[in-house]
């Protein structure tokens, strides 16, 4: 089984607020990479909630790189690769975000959402935040930390193929009925 599972965390209620990333390479069904970066956003204004949610301040990113400095180190980890993240939704619109705010090239890759994966693998949970599926799972993470947040949504994609058996993500994705869907900024 091979994907890239990423998470961010955002500084305030906009998209391209990025404070921090990262990203979780598997191959042949096991973790291979780890890249974790803070991230300067481009206005440093924080939210309560946001830094009460994951901790990171302004403080924390002042003298950090900026997205736009970090994407050419960044982008060969997602191009041309399977992308999954929990509540794909929110992390897709935060890297479609970034790559707009900084007019950046496009990266080409597919992606899934491991909270749908997850509502079709194990029916009937009464909860599938990641925190839930970790508890289910007994696996122990720092929530809102975006490398421990990759590294257990990797985890769950895993285990996802586990339980059905797959060979590979895509049979995962045939045998619960998803698809893939194409990254556009």
């Amino acid at each position: 089984m091979n994907f890239v599972a990423i998470d961010f965390e955002t500084a305030n209620r906009y998209r391209s607020s990025a404070c921090s990333m990262a990203v979780v390479t598997v191959e042949d069904g096991a973790v291979v990479d780890t890249a974790y970066h803070l991230i300067r956003p481009p206005v440093l204004k924080f939210d309560y909630w946001n830094t009460r949610i994951h901790g990171i301040s302004v403080q924390d990113v002042a003298d950090k790189p900026t997205f736009a400095e970090l994407w050419e180190e960044l982008r060969p980890l997602l191009e041309g690769k399977i992308i999954v993240a929990h509540n794909a939704t929110f992390d897709i619109s935060v890297l479609r975000s970034l790559v707009m705010e900084y007019e950046l090239p496009r990266p080409n890759f597919k992606h899934a959402c491991t909270v749908s994966l997850a509502r079709k693998v194990w029916p009937g949970e009464t909860s599938y935040k990641l925190s839930a599926l970790a508890e289910r799972f007994k696996l122990s993470f720092r929530h809102h930390h975006a490398l421990d947040d990759a590294y257990i949504c990797a985890k769950v994609a895993m285990l996802a193929g586990e339980s059905v058996k797959a060979e590979s993500f895509l049979s995962l994705l045939n045998q619960t009925g998803l698809t893939l869907k194409s990254f556009t900024a």
